[in-house]
């Protein structure tokens, strides 16, 4: 997936509490990603991208002030840039979505994927 280093495994208990503090379920290929790899940056296809790890998620999301910005949207990682992707949970399907810290809204959400797995694969 990413040509940069990949962290270690997450703890199930990390992703317990980050369930827990976000307030949903984190979708199970997500989960299983971050059991093998908790994050990770490196070069893709199409750009950069940093998968935080399960322990940021919901502290970066707070920082980002996403819930006031784009109600619905979690971000899981960043471009390492002016983009951050995440999930659209208003939506049962979750899809994975794109949408810039300046200027942060619903209005500029770009679908990128129906699922992480999908979105890892698409990166290659």
């Amino acid at each position: 997936m990413l040509d940069g280093p990949l962290n270690e495994p997450a703890e199930e208990r990390s992703i317990e509490l980050a369930e827990a503090e976000l307030g949903f379920a984190l979708p199970a290929d997500y989960k299983a990603f971050i059991r093998i790899h908790n994050g990770g940056e490196g070069f893709l296809k199409d750009g950069y991208l940093i998968i935080w790890r399960i322990e940021e998620v919901a502290s970066f999301n707070q920082e980002y002030e996403v819930s006031e910005y784009a109600p619905g949207i979690v971000l899981f990682g960043s471009s390492g840039g002016g983009e951050g992707y995440g999930w659209d949970i208003s939506q049962a399907s979750m899809p994975v979505v794109r949408v810039p810290f300046i200027g942060m809204g619903r209005d500029v959400v770009v679908s990128v994927s129906q699922r992480f797995s999908m979105f890892v694969e698409a990166t290659k």
